[in-house]
């Protein structure tokens, strides 16, 4: 669609219509203290001739040869006939259903997408999406201390194998309304959730246990013994997890004797392209005991007068649906145009597929691990089993590491040296997906062993 501004003479006679003489009077409300005032530090525009060139430019200094990088975020292949079906007009344009007379369409895509992720994750009830994997843990959070009547607390643990930028998004979310995030320490050896740093909190009032798995170093943590864990303090369960994953793992309704509660996860996976960083999709599924403190809206399949089938939204628990002071959220929205791609990529691959990949990831990692630990100096941090990510340490620091490998035009992985944790300093998270070749390893092995001035065993 082009974008036709309006002209001086179009907003002439508008605020005219409406009775004013500038548009700054239509703001009139907001206090003189809280404006910005001019933006003296705005550059001027420049011609299109010259924003093309521009980004071009930034976007020719993304591309790369191969990428190793994840942290949440990861390369799949996604099948050309997914975007080319995403990407016809009736798709495209269309957005959230607000409205009950939504188009059947919409609603169908959307039933869809939540009966495939109940499949997946092993639950009773999916959302129609929500912004992302980070605000899905958060709204998981902010649900979970409403649904769990027996606890008064708002403490909320969190286990220390966490995406940190989960952990940081959902503080920003939650500590306005008091709730209490703790962060578990997690074995040095293992690279997961230690059972012992959760003696301290025995017997006492824990509203959730929030788990990833897998965890932010690739880790499959304990899931059964800590389920079980949390449901005997009373607090409930919260899974953190990778849909791709959920092709080889079991699924999170499974986990301990009566399984999580709430899952929630990046969608980004399933189809989404990396597109620097977004947008994405989060999703985000419960048990049917607890669906009415569910954020966003359901979808669900009815009938019509005639006995067709038909599609309706069920449950709708967003403020612009229900008075604001009952609202379970007022952040939540459904990402139609990303969901689509994601139920369009999971109808392809099927549960076959999605196994191969799943598969075919795990095995690629093992194959680097076994490649990459025969160079000097380099070996494997944590000695957890893993899916398809794995921490290396590096005889030498990490973006320096990392610079030489991006010289070749190769993303290495993720210097952990940026997190918290000093343990962490020497340290490079390291990804493969289904899209790595035999060479690829060889290559990035190549690439690694030059910058780290080692030499294979």
């Amino acid at each position: 669609m082009p974008f036709v501004p309006h002209t001086k003479h179009d907003e002439q006679f508008m605020l005219e219509s409406v009775g004013v003489d500038s548009i700054e009077a239509l703001f009139d409300e907001i206090p003189p203290d809280l404006k910005s005032g001019v933006l003296d530090q705005t550059p001027s525009g420049i011609s299109e001739m010259a924003l093309m060139r521009l980004m071009n430019e930034r976007a020719a200094s993304d591309e790369v040869k191969l990428s190793f990088l994840g942290a949440g975020a990861y390369e799949h292949h996604i099948p050309a006939a997914v975007w080319n079906i995403v990407g016809r007009g009736e798709y495209m344009t269309a957005y959230t259903p607000y409205q009950a007379e939504a188009s059947q369409g919409t609603l169908q895509l959307i039933y869809e997408f939540q009966s495939m992720i109940t499949r997946l994750t092993g639950m009773d009830v999916a959302n129609a999406s929500v912004y992302e994997g980070a605000s899905a843990m958060a709204e998981g959070i902010l649900m979970s201390v409403r649904a769990n009547k027996k606890s008064k607390s708002k403490r909320i643990l969190c286990a220390g194998t966490l995406n940190p930028a989960y952990i940081r998004a959902s503080r920003n979310i939650v500590t306005n309304q008091n709730i209490s995030l703790e962060v578990l320490s997690y074995d040095q050896d293992e690279g997961r959730t230690a059972m012992e740093s959760l003696a301290p909190y025995e017997g006492e009032d824990i509203a959730a246990l929030v788990i990833p798995c897998p965890n932010f170093f690739g880790g499959i943590e304990q899931i059964d013994a800590l389920t079980d864990w949390a449901k005997a303090q009373g607090a409930l369960v919260i899974a953190v997890v990778n849909p791709t994953a959920l092709g080889l793992l079991k699924p999170p309704g499974e986990w301990g004797e009566t399984g999580a509660d709430i899952v929630v996860g990046e969608g980004q996976p399933l189809g989404i392209p990396l597109a620097s960083g977004g947008p994405y999709a989060g999703f985000m599924c419960c048990k049917q005991g607890i669906v009415r403190q569910m954020p966003g809206r359901i979808i669900g399949q009815t009938v019509d007068l005639d006995g067709k089938r038909g599609f309706a939204l069920t449950l709708q628990a967003r403020e612009q649906h229900i008075r604001r002071a009952k609202s379970t959220s007022n952040i939540c929205t459904n990402q139609g145009l990303l969901v689509t791609a994601a139920t369009i990529y999971m109808s392809l691959l099927g549960n076959t597929g999605l196994m191969s990949v799943a598969n075919k990831c795990h095995e690629n990692i093992l194959a680097l691990v076994d490649r990459a630990t025969k160079i000097e100096g380099v070996s494997r941090r944590f000695t957890a089993p893993v899916f398809h990510e794995v921490v290396l340490k590096l005889p030498r620091p990490p973006a320096e590491v990392l610079e030489l490998m991006a010289a070749e035009k190769i993303l290495g992985g993720f210097d952990l040296s940026l997190s918290e944790d000093p343990s962490l300093s020497d340290c490079l998270l390291v990804n493969t997906t289904e899209t790595k070749t035999t060479e690829d390893i060889d290559l990035f092995v190549t690439s690694l062993e030059a910058a780290c001035g080692g030499s294979s065993c």
